[in-house]
């Protein structure tokens, strides 16, 4: 339906906006879409966006979609919304798609494969014009069901470097890299990892980075030392936490896949009387919300999250503008934040 003016009640449309502004209707709709505003000259377009805002004109999507027959829905797929790094995600993705006239759809896969695929196929029945996926696993299959049933895919926060499909990531070997260096600055050579699910490109991009990072740094990492979650939650991080301490085998600081597993760090030292950072130092990864009110806070890896939300909207409308053109890959710096969960080991 129209927009409705404040001022009259009465719907305001096009042809009004056409008016207020002096241009042709078909004009205001050039000038309001994104992806043909580029055709208005731009000081007919600062008009007609001034007067469709006076007005209150918002643009009907329906009637949009039967003239260009899209849509103008776009789906988007999170892991999990319980984890605080995916709602600053979300909110970036909004944002952007927002400002070109499309809505999101968003379902909650609870990491699971098959719930995924079957929430792909729901958007695809409810004729989205693109998924935005931050659940591809490295298995292929969603990115396989898209590309035969002909819709545009974009990941954000994962990627897949095999396959021509767009992405959004922080670059998760540096900020592993600066995780490990930061803990070899202070003395420490005992370091354990836990490694996030290596069926996800975050956990096994971290793993190998660490590895990496650790021999750049002249420490051959010890293997009895790396353990590999099977989610990246709290629960997992203290089942690995516990099972390191129960190993016997010596280390004086964990670099954690993400922050919930540096958390599950803190449940099993809080019960077993292990002090942090003073018997054990801990990285996390993400600075998720909070992190800073961690007891004692936790040094992490600030991943800039609503920025590569931002940036996978981007990526998408690029797409449905464009859908010939090569993939891009965006990957966004992250940088460590030293808290007071690292310091030297009691040794040095």
């Amino acid at each position: 339906m129209a927009s409705t003016s404040s001022r009259t009640g009465a719907a305001v449309t096009l042809r009004d906006v056409a008016r207020v502004a002096g241009v042709h209707p078909a004009t205001v709709s050039r000038a309001l879409n994104e992806e043909t505003r580029a055709l208005v000259n731009e000081e007919t377009a600062r008009r007609v966006l001034k007067a469709a805002e006076e007005l209150g004109y918002q643009p009907n999507p329906i009637a949009r979609g039967l003239k260009t027959n899209r849509s103008y829905t776009v789906g988007v797929l999170i892991p999990d919304l319980t984890n605080p790094l995916f709602p600053p995600i979300l909110r970036g993705i909004e944002d952007r798609l927002e400002t070109a006239g499309y809505t999101p759809l968003t379902a909650n896969t609870d990491n699971d494969p098959e719930r995924e695929l079957l929430d792909s196929q729901t958007m695809r029945a409810r004729q989205v014009d693109g998924i935005i996926a931050a659940t591809a696993r490295r298995d292929h299959r969603l990115h396989d069901a898209l590309l035969e049933a002909g819709i545009e895919l974009v990941l954000v926060n994962r990627r897949q470097p095999d396959l021509p499909v767009s992405s959004a990531t922080a670059d998760d070997r540096m900020g592993m890299r600066l995780s490990v260096e930061h803990l070899l600055s202070l003395g420490h050579t005992r370091i354990a990892h836990l490694a996030g699910p290596l069926d996800y490109s975050t956990g096994l991009d971290r793993h190998e980075s660490f590895h990496d990072s650790m021999r750049a740094g002249g420490v051959e990492p010890d293997p009895e030392l790396v353990l590999v979650a099977e989610a990246f939650t709290e629960a997992e991080g203290a089942r690995l936490c516990a099972q390191l301490i129960a190993s016997g085998r010596e280390f004086t600081a964990v670099a954690a896949a993400n922050d919930l597993l540096a958390l599950g760090c803190y449940d099993v030292f809080a019960e077993r009387g292990v002090r942090c950072p003073e018997d054990v130092s801990v990285v996390g990864f993400n600075d998720m919300p909070f992190a800073a009110r961690f007891h004692p806070p936790l040094t992490t890896i600030h991943i800039p999250h609503y920025e590569i939300g931002k940036a996978a909207g981007e990526l998408m409308l690029e797409r449905l503008q464009d859908g010939d053109a090569e993939p891009r890959e965006i990957r966004l710096e992250p940088h460590l934040i030293v808290r007071g969960s690292s310091a030297p080991p009691r040794a040095a």
